[in-house]
């Protein structure tokens, strides 16, 4: 377990502890392929709201960041890596209030994040891929099962 430098799921303060995706594996994870598929999807949401610290400070950016912005073609092919992640989390067979809370964090970021200037800082703070694996992962942790 490692201690977080950011704020995850709905707004905690810094310092949450979140658990690095290798070393737990959710009681709701029923086989191999489902702990596989979480272990990568925790890759990518990492990857995309959080795979490098900016020097001299707390903050953390992602690809999602970055590709905002590039005006228009980056927030579609941010949105698109998200969209995966829920189509995976839909496979997986997570219930679909979950399913709709997850399409709601992308949605506000997309909608927010198409405005220029406060769009592209939104995207650093507002982590709608780690909020989304929260959300799946709090599904399994509550006793939910994946088929």
């Amino acid at each position: 377990m490692r201690t977080a430098t950011y704020g995850v799921a709905y707004g905690r303060a810094a310092e949450d502890q979140v658990y690095d995706p290798i070393d737990v594996i959710p009681p709701g994870a029923s086989d191999a392929r489902t702990a596989d598929a979480l272990q990568r999807l925790d890759r990518l949401a990492a990857l995309m709201d959080s795979a490098v610290r900016v020097p001299g400070t707390q903050v953390r950016i992602g690809l999602d960041a970055a590709l905002g912005l590039i005006p228009g073609v980056g927030d579609i092919a941010s949105k698109s890596v998200s969209a995966y992640i829920i189509y995976e989390a839909q496979r997986m067979g997570l219930p679909t209030g979950a399913l709709l809370r997850m399409a709601g964090n992308v949605a506000l970021d997309l909608a927010i994040g198409a405005v220029p200037l406060v769009g592209d800082l939104f995207d650093v703070f507002w982590r709608a891929n780690r909020r989304n694996m929260e959300i799946l992962r709090g599904h399994l942790a509550a006793g939910g099962r994946l088929p």
